[in-house]
């Protein structure tokens, strides 16, 4: 059982190596767990039953082109060889204080191993040693709910739990990876033990957060999150998008249920991790901007540009880059309902530029976002809505063919136009530049240097600067 799985020299050499250590080895967690569900995985995990780092360096003589990493700290060893990783670790115990982050460890046996493990599903181990080389070691019946589609820890769930908290977060993120349903106490010890997080640093919870983002569909391990109250614990701004609030007769859409919409099927749509997170943040000032107008109904005005400026101090307590990407979101959410808008006007070529201008390279992203944000149940106004994008896009199409504006830059730049006008830098030169772009963007001037010399010349004087060339 398990040759073809265990095809790899390592194994043996592993096996071999720990017999002369007499130590116990075993293959466990991941990598167990996905041989049952036919996923090739090249990442492997050794408990041995004495010291990982002293059979990691025993293992790493056998294979002379190979990488091997040390991490005293914490009793691990990893090598790398090709494109297979393999971690080593000593069998331990290992518990949290009620009060900190860093877990208590001690040398412990294998059972002590397998039982502080997150789910049964990942206490699945595979023998290596001589005496019963490829034997499954199954001691809390994960394979059985593995078949089932069962998430359940092998331990008392709150004790599993209130050890690590972070497997709260791991217990949504393989709820929503693998399509399995959390076993019922277990799922009331997510709810109990859910301030917990607390104790976790923001790194190792949006790690977790960005893998349910990056799975086939992410609605479902928000909406365990949410019915769990953790994301409570570190998004509040998405918790705040739920409910719908009844006025003169009059509601709006559940925005937090709507984010969600937008979210899968922007997912079906593109794997960019910060796409999907402009489908996160596309509503998120809905909140803060939501106001009820007597006779007309809700408004949420200005919820594009409010909900652009929340993106860095989002990203900034989550702990996501400040750099690229999180631009990428700000300008992704200031301009989603732009292209929206251009449906519902006779669509100018001058809208068009400013629109093609404004996203530049994020405009392809920016066209698949508006399309994921129709979310309405009636047929025929979801194809309406999705025939005008259409057009939206072919009118785009045929402007950036025609004057090439897509990141465009003007031909003069504040530094010629202070040659031009002999003077230093000062507000002059902002007005003439601001004046030359809508020029520009609105047809007024053709995007050449001929046109644009004049246009500045002729701004300039306007503004009581005379030409010195």
């Amino acid at each position: 059982m398990f040759t073809k799985e265990l095809s790899h020299p390592i194994f043996k050499i592993v096996s071999e190596e720990s017999k002369k250590l007499g130590f116990e080895s075993f293959v466990v967690g991941g990598f167990v767990r996905d041989i049952f569900l036919k996923r090739e995985s090249k990442d492997v995990d050794f408990v041995t039953v004495g010291s990982g780092i002293t059979l990691a360096y025993a293992v790493k003589a056998r294979l002379p082109k190979s990488h091997l990493s040390i991490f005293k700290n914490f009793g691990t060893a990893q090598i790398k060889t090709d494109d297979w990783e393999f971690e080593f670790v000593g069998a331990r115990k290992e518990s949290y204080d009620r009060t900190s982050r860093k877990p208590k460890v001690e040398d412990g046996t294998f059972l002590d191993d397998i039982s502080r493990r997150d789910f049964t599903i990942n206490s699945l181990a595979i023998s290596i040693n001589e005496s019963n080389y490829c034997e499954l070691i199954d001691t809390f019946d994960g394979l059985s709910d593995l078949k089932s589609g069962i998430l359940k820890t092998p331990l008392e769930p709150k004790i599993t739990f209130s050890d690590d908290p972070l497997r709260m977060m791991r217990a949504v993120r393989f709820a929503t990876q693998l399509n399995f349903k959390i076993e019922e106490k277990t799922y009331s010890a997510l709810i109990s033990e859910a301030p917990r997080l607390e104790i976790i640093s923001q790194e190792r919870i949006t790690d977790e957060l960005n893998k349910i983002i990056k799975s086939k569909k992410p609605s479902v391990g928000f909406k365990l999150l949410f019915d769990t109250k953790m994301l409570h614990h570190f998004f509040p701004e998405m918790v705040k998008l739920q409910g719908v609030e009844i006025r003169e007769g009059k509601g709006h859409k559940d925005n937090f249920y709507h984010t969600l919409q937008v979210l899968d099927q922007t997912c079906d749509q593109t794997d960019d991790l910060w796409v999907r997170w402009a489908a996160i943040m596309h509503d998120i000032a809905k909140p803060n901007t939501k106001r009820f107008v007597p006779g007309d109904g809700w408004t949420f005005h200005g919820h594009e540009d409010k909900g652009s400026r929340m993106v860095r101090p989002i990203f900034r307590r989550l702990k996501l880059p400040l750099g690229e990407p999180m631009r990428r979101v700000q300008n992704l959410v200031k301009l989603h309902l732009r292209p929206i808008a251009l449906t519902k006007e006779n669509i100018s070529d001058s809208a068009i530029r400013r629109l093609i201008f404004d996203a530049g390279d994020d405009l392809n992203d920016l066209m698949l976002l508006c399309k994921s944000d129709i979310t309405t149940k009636n047929k025929e106004k979801e194809n309406r809505f999705q025939a005008n994008l259409v057009l939206v896009e072919e009118n785009i199409e045929k402007v950036e063919e025609r004057d090439r504006i897509r990141n465009w830059q003007p031909v003069i730049d504040g530094s010629e136009i202070m040659k031009i006008f002999n003077i230093g830098a000062g507000k002059e030169i902002g007005i003439i530049k601001n004046a030359l772009k809508d020029a520009v963007l609105d047809g007024v001037i053709s995007n050449n240097y001929d046109e644009a010399y004049k246009f500045v010349i002729e701004k300039g004087k306007s503004i009581g600067l005379q030409s010195h060339e």
